[in-house]
């Protein structure tokens, strides 16, 4: 699986979402090997998107067709400074996005450890199956960056995962996977909380 985030200030979201729902409708029955997507504008007005494609091929077969080239001219405009990060390593929670999420979690930051972080949260996922029923998927895309990551996890419902966050601090094992996570990560990271999640699958 490969996967594209891209990000940006901005300037105005309503065109940003017309432009989302064009793609959707006109170009994404084009696509091959496209699988999914999720994007959303955070409350303080920053746009962050996860695209997913079946290989890095397909994605550049579509990055490269005069209809992305043509929608990316007009979507850029309600756009800041957009950044790209392609991802060829990417980790899937519980399967992966879902299109019934209420409220998705973007977390952005950076592992001293990339094998160790993945050794712990795979170690971790059957206890968040079991403890979470309301994260139903997530996606982590490893930036080509030495170690920075984007987390983007899926819940049912943001009050949902505030109220279950919570209960998981005292879970057993909890506090000794975030001593062990804390010690490889490199910096604090940031989060994206999209309480309006815009969603695109094949």
């Amino acid at each position: 699986m490969f996967a594209q985030v891209i990000q940006g200030r901005v300037t105005d979201a309503a065109g940003l979402k017309k432009q989302w729902g064009k793609w959707d409708q006109d170009i994404k029955p084009r696509v091959q090997g496209y699988l999914g997507g999720t994007a959303g504008v955070t409350p303080d007005g920053e746009f962050i998107a996860i695209a997913r494609f079946e290989s890095e091929e397909a994605a550049r077969s579509n990055s490269d067709s005069p209809e992305q080239g043509a929608w990316w001219e007009e979507t850029s405009k309600y756009l800041s400074e957009p950044m790209f990060h392609d991802c060829t390593e990417v980790d899937l929670v519980n399967d992966g996005g879902s299109d019934d999420a209420g409220f998705v979690q973007v977390i952005q930051g950076k592992s001293k450890d990339v094998s160790r972080s993945r050794e712990l949260d795979a170690r971790m996922e059957p206890q968040l199956k079991e403890l979470r029923p309301d994260v139903i998927g997530g996606i982590v895309a490893w930036h080509p960056q030495n170690g920075r990551f984007t987390n983007a996890l899926y819940f049912t419902s943001e009050a949902e995962a505030r109220a279950k966050e919570k209960e998981m601090e005292s879970a057993e094992g909890f506090e000794e996977f975030m001593k062990e996570l804390e010690a490889i990560s490199d910096g604090e990271p940031k989060f994206l909380d999209i309480t309006d999640p815009w969603m695109s699958s094949k």
